[in-house]
């Protein structure tokens, strides 16, 4: 269930697909959003930053990973 307002606001931006087809392109074409977004900002950072900000996010990355299973 969900609320009335998210309804109406889903509602506006499906046009004529079906909810599932919204939801199904919110939840699994969000790579290509999430790409489409950094070739927006890419060239931003330097290269150095770039790199920094890599690392950050592999070490990141490696916090949340289990351990052996």
């Amino acid at each position: 269930m969900i609320k009335d307002e998210v309804y109406q606001r889903l509602s506006k931006i499906k046009g004529k697909k079906s909810f599932s087809e919204l939801l199904d392109e919110l939840v699994y074409d969000r790579k290509e959003a999430k790409l489409a977004a950094f070739e927006k900002i890419r060239g931003i950072l330097s290269d150095k930053e770039a790199d920094e900000v890599q690392a950050r996010i592999k070490k990141m990355r490696e916090s949340f990973r289990l351990g052996p299973v």
